[in-house]
């Protein structure tokens, strides 16, 4: 695909995803070295969550007005902003500011989800899935260059531990923000700017688009919930540190490396088949994990689970596409993204409990219903537009 947008659109996607893999390998960490009480470690990283979460809906609903170079240009200066301020209270000991930056880095991680969608708009209709996936693939580069750049800089500032990350963080964002400014995007039509959005009741009466909702949002926290529990696992099974790294690297080069053939994939045998072979792969994972705890069943499965999401999640994403016009792009955008990364940010928090609870195989088995909803509802609008439209082939 050559056009210079979704091009730059899908290194800025890269460089997005490098520094959150950045703050996710550090933020914990910082937390429990500046927290007064050790039950405050891990509030950085929940209001991390909850900025992103918070910021989609109003993100998608500004760049709707707005437009998206402007969206974005925001949503990078707020990234600046945040990593300035983190490197601030790194280095001078500021829980409470750091914590303060976290919830700014985590909206501008949430304003950046938008780049998928931003570009669908800059390719003709058919070319969307190949658009989303190029996007999508650009988490290859981050999944090497993230962890990596956390160990480089961890001690550029000998006096602060990891005071460097933030310092590449602001790097980072600085860089984003100059790309944006001089990528050419597409300006919201009149159609958008102008058009009577329908209320959300009647947009979420659409079933391609309940499908498209349930599916990344099923098959996001199942990914987040299992991926999370993995080291408790491994560690409980007895395996050391390296074993554990080695297998996460390979679980997220399976989320990121098929989107270089996802999109054609879709092309080829349609939204609704592939969102169920990422189903069938989650099964897969489950399954699996009930047959051993061996070095070999964890990477197989965390593999499959990582497939799975890429094929569930771009699946969902073009699929939702296919169901808004322009007026109403901004608010099913939006509201997909909120459900989405809000379930993300719920199976995350679950993950640690229900492993203490429930342990390993239980847990994963406590997936199973959640797949096959998604599955039955898959399969409940295929069926119901095939009767709305007997006669002309239904849009997979």
């Amino acid at each position: 695909m050559r056009n210079i947008t979704v091009w730059g659109l899908s290194l800025g996607q890269a460089l997005l995803i490098t520094g959150n893999i950045l703050l996710v390998s550090v933020t914990a960490l910082i937390g429990q070295s500046l927290a007064p009480s050790f039950a405050l470690a891990t509030l950085p990283v929940a209001l991390q969550f909850l900025g992103l979460m918070g910021v989609t809906l109003p993100a998608a609903l500004l760049m709707g007005w707005l437009g998206r170079k402007k969206g974005f240009l925001a949503g990078n200066l707020i990234g600046v902003g945040g990593a300035f301020l983190a490197f601030y209270a790194v280095k001078h000991g500021l829980f409470e500011l750091f914590c303060g930056a976290t919830f700014l880095l985590g909206m501008a991680i949430g304003i950046g989800q938008q780049y998928r969608f931003a570009a669908t708009e800059n390719v003709p209709k058919e070319k969307a899935p190949l658009a989303i996936s190029m996007i999508m693939g650009a988490g290859v580069i981050a999944a090497v260059l993230g962890p990596n750049m956390a160990i480089w800089f961890e001690h550029w500032a000998p006096e602060t531990q990891y005071l460097g990350a933030f310092a590449a963080l602001i790097v980072l964002y600085i860089f984003n923000t100059v790309l944006i400014a001089v990528l050419p995007m597409r300006a919201p039509t009149a159609q958008e700017l102008n058009g009577t959005p329908r209320p959300y009741r009647e947009l979420l009466k659409q079933s391609d688009l309940m499908s498209a909702i349930v599916a990344g949002s099923i098959g996001y926290a199942v990914m987040v919930l299992i991926m999370t529990a993995t080291p408790l696992a491994m560690q409980a099974c007895g395996f050391n540190f390296g074993n554990t790294a080695h297998i996460i690297q390979w679980h997220v080069l399976g989320m990121f490396l098929p989107s270089f053939f996802t999109g054609r994939l879709i092309m080829r045998i349609g939204t609704y088949s592939v969102i169920q072979l990422g189903c069938i792969m989650l099964l897969g994972c489950v399954f699996l994990n009930q047959f051993g705890v061996s070095y070999w069943h964890f990477f197989i499965a965390l593999v499959l689970l990582g497939i799975g999401w890429n094929f569930t999640f771009i699946g969902a994403t073009a699929l939702l596409t296919k169901t808004y016009r322009p007026a109403d792009k901004a608010r099913v955008q939006g509201v997909n993204d909120l459900i989405v990364f809000s379930s993300a940010a719920a199976a995350s928090l679950l993950s640690g409990y229900w492993h203490s609870l429930f342990g390993w195989e239980i847990l994963n088995l406590l997936m199973i219903p959640a797949i096959l909803v998604a599955m039955f509802t898959l399969m409940s609008s295929r069926k119901r537009a095939v009767i709305i439209t007997p006669n002309i082939t239904p849009q997979s």
